[in-house]
């Protein structure tokens, strides 16, 4: 299985999925990337996603940060912003909810929380997992992380993993 993005071009996320793009009424940065799944495996039924910022583990104050998680994708494309108006599938809570991220209300984090590594800190690498399922997931709104992975035990046929950088 292979995921790829438009929204990343020679290894580099584009401005306007990070900090340099649109935000939500919070502040945070809200226009998700466009996710393209290619050669899922037999079987497959639904797909679940999850953003992470493994080097943002330093400054979050000891855990990778999380940007989205989403889950019961019965497509194999996600448009540009889709997260925005998302109706036909579920997603969880992003880092947003944490202290580090200004404790913001589920609702705020319960979307794409775009790319912004703070000022000084380097370029992050950023990992697009995509998992192929071979069911949909109980899951609502709002889930955390670990309902997702807990949830997807045992349904898992493949996983792929698009990295990407992005620099403040």
């Amino acid at each position: 299985m292979k995921v790829t993005s438009t929204g990343i071009n020679n290894g580099v996320i584009d401005d306007r999925f990070g900090c340099r793009g649109d935000a939500n009424q919070w502040g945070i940065p809200s226009r998700s990337l466009p996710l393209k799944f290619e050669g899922a495996p037999e079987g497959t039924v639904s797909f679940a996603v999850v953003i992470e910022d493994k080097d943002a583990f330093p400054v979050s104050g000891g855990f990778a940060w999380i940007h989205w998680t989403a889950a019961n994708i019965k497509k194999n494309e996600l448009a540009e912003n889709e997260s925005a108006d998302a109706k036909d599938f579920v997603q969880g809570v992003n880092s947003w909810i944490s202290i580090q991220g200004g404790s913001k209300p589920v609702e705020a984090c319960s979307c794409y929380g775009g790319m912004a590594p703070p000022e000084g800190h380097g370029t992050h690498i950023y990992e697009i997992w995509v998992y192929a399922l071979d069911a949909v997931l109980e899951l609502e709104n709002g889930f955390h992380l670990n309902q997702l992975f807990r949830a997807m035990e045992g349904h898992v046929l493949e996983q792929a993993v698009l990295k990407a950088e992005y620099t403040n």
